[in-house]
């Protein structure tokens, strides 16, 4: 054993030295933005909670309900027993949401696409994605054992050049991008996309796990556009703006009898637990009811966007880069003692060179709030003086 510690803490020690080692830090979330970590009680922009509804009370309410009715497990694979009642309810209200025939839900959204893409595509076959695409669809080529190439990021005419000069090549091609990408905030151009993939016979899918509940009125990024296309392969998470856990694939019925048969990542695990799928049902009844809360985390986006002269927000995430890893850092650990909980993120979730304050949005944040973090940023140097604060 002393030489499996003895390379893990050379390597340990390696990554400190670059500013690169990470660390899991105990964080008490609490109601409207607050957590509470080492004593501390902070503003939090930068989980993923967008709607607030991890501890919104119809929706608690609804997963002590199920626990009483259901137990506090599923117990099984969903392919033996762990396939509960409100399982069959959930699929059939996303396939709605997303405009689908069918869908199928997994145990996270890492599970979805390393599930996916490899029961799709294989040895012989193509899969281009976008170079900012999140790591687990990468993840899911690369297990799939089919050839992976990337396209300049939202680079329309690089994908294209590709496609023409590889498609003929292989048997079947899959095109994989974020719906919104989760370091930068930005939208996939999925009406191009849709274009390109239906010209060259390739089949697109995306990753819309921070597009669901607050992009489209609710139904994800794929329909901001006044134009509907056609997107086969629809992919999200139940853990962000949903608030609760897991990963789904809405697709034609053909598509999900297949992924239900051979997808891994769905085979060999055990089903969710009812509470965590009466709390994503609970979340849809929201949803669909009151488009006007679900429109708040990109208000305050806008907001902060204003306020900071940068230019209109696309999403709920908003990135400002710094460059240096060791100074993002640094800018994190201000903010942090100014009361704000603010994410530094560095290499390797973003390219060297690229490191960032990503700082996201929420219903529960309020303008004042907003206007205090506005205040801290620039006090550390950053942003644009605005008088009107």
């Amino acid at each position: 054993m002393s030489s499996l510690d003895d390379f893990a803490r050379h390597k340990v020690q390696s990554l400190k030295t670059k500013g690169l080692q990470r660390q899991i830090q105990t964080t008490e979330r609490r109601d409207l933005a607050c957590a509470r970590q080492d004593g501390h009680d902070l503003i939090s922009f930068c989980d993923n909670d967008y709607l607030n509804f991890t501890h919104h009370p119809y929706i608690k309410e609804k997963a002590k309900n199920a626990i009483d009715r259901y137990g506090t497990g599923a117990g099984a694979s969903r392919l033996i027993t762990g396939s509960h009642p409100l399982y069959n309810e959930l699929e059939q209200r996303l396939a709605r949401l997303k405009g689908t025939e069918a869908c199928v839900i997994f145990g996270s959204g890492y599970l979805t696409n390393i599930g996916v893409i490899p029961t799709l595509i294989g040895p012989g076959d193509l899969m281009l994605a976008d170079e900012l695409s999140h790591n687990c669809l990468m993840a899911g080529g690369q297990l799939s054992r089919a050839a992976v190439k990337t396209f300049s990021h939202n680079d329309m005419t690089n994908l294209e050049a590709q496609l023409a000069t590889d498609r003929a090549n292989y048997r079947h091609c899959l095109i994989v991008t974020d719906g919104v990408f989760s370091m930068d905030g930005d939208l996939a151009p999925i009406t191009q996309l849709a274009r390109l993939a239906e010209q060259y016979d390739a089949w697109l899918m995306t990753d819309d796990a921070h597009g669901i509940g607050i992009m489209g009125q609710g139904r994800g990024s794929n329909f901001t556009k006044t134009d509907t296309v056609t997107v086969p392969l629809q992919m999200g998470t139940l853990s962000k703006a949903i608030g609760s856990y897991g990963g789904y694939l809405c697709a034609s019925q053909a598509v999900i009898d297949l992924i239900q048969t051979r997808a891994r990542s769905l085979i060999y695990t055990t089903g969710l637990p009812p509470a965590v799928i009466a709390s994503s049902l609970a979340a849809l009844d929201i949803i669909e009811q009151d488009p006007d809360y679900c429109a708040r985390p990109m208000k305050n986006a806008a907001l902060f966007c204003h306020l900071m002269g940068l230019p209109a927000p696309q999403s709920c995430i908003v990135p400002l880069l710094i460059g240096d890893t060791n100074r993002t850092m640094q800018y994190a650990t201000a903010l942090r003692e100014e009361g704000f909980l603010v994410s530094g993120i560095r290499p390797p979730t973003v390219p060297e060179g690229t490191a960032r304050l990503r700082i996201t949005f929420s219903a529960a944040h309020s303008d004042d709030h907003i206007h205090a973090l506005v205040n801290a940023l620039r006090t550390l140097g950053l942003g644009q003086q605005d008088n009107a604060l």
